[in-house]
């Protein structure tokens, strides 16, 4: 697991409810290790927007990690990008889908590294 470098931003994951915590954890390690591969995503921020752990990378959209109402946890991105029409383009019916700015997940493992790779770093790359 990728260390914490703010404390606040570990105090956000541990006050996620344990379900949603592991599933946010694994989106988390997706977009570090999506990051790495990607040398104009770098220097990654990790930090909190709305009190949800967020990431962005220079050129990027911000995405955010966190609960959601009618899932346990959400990938979300910026609902005024067109990430989302994108992603559903390239990826029809494959995920649960918040309109245009979230994936949603009731578990870890409906997580695909290739698809959600995919989303993350488009969103990594937004402004390029």
């Amino acid at each position: 697991m990728t260390p914490f470098e703010d404390k606040k931003v570990a105090a956000a994951y541990e006050a996620l409810p344990e379900e949603t915590r592991a599933g946010a954890l694994t989106l988390r390690e997706l977009i570090f290790e999506t990051a790495a591969s990607i040398p104009s995503a770098q220097p990654l921020e990790e930090a909190l927007r709305w009190g949800q752990p967020a990431y962005l990378a220079p050129k990027g959209s911000t995405i955010r990690l966190g609960a959601h109402k009618t899932a346990r946890f959400a990938l979300f991105v910026h609902c005024q990008s067109r990430l989302m029409g994108e992603f559903t383009f390239a990826f029809p019916g494959e995920d649960q889908i918040d309109g245009n700015r979230a994936v949603l997940f009731d578990t870890p493992d409906q997580i695909d590294p290739t698809r959600h790779g995919w989303l993350i770093a488009r969103a990594l790359t937004y402004h390029l």
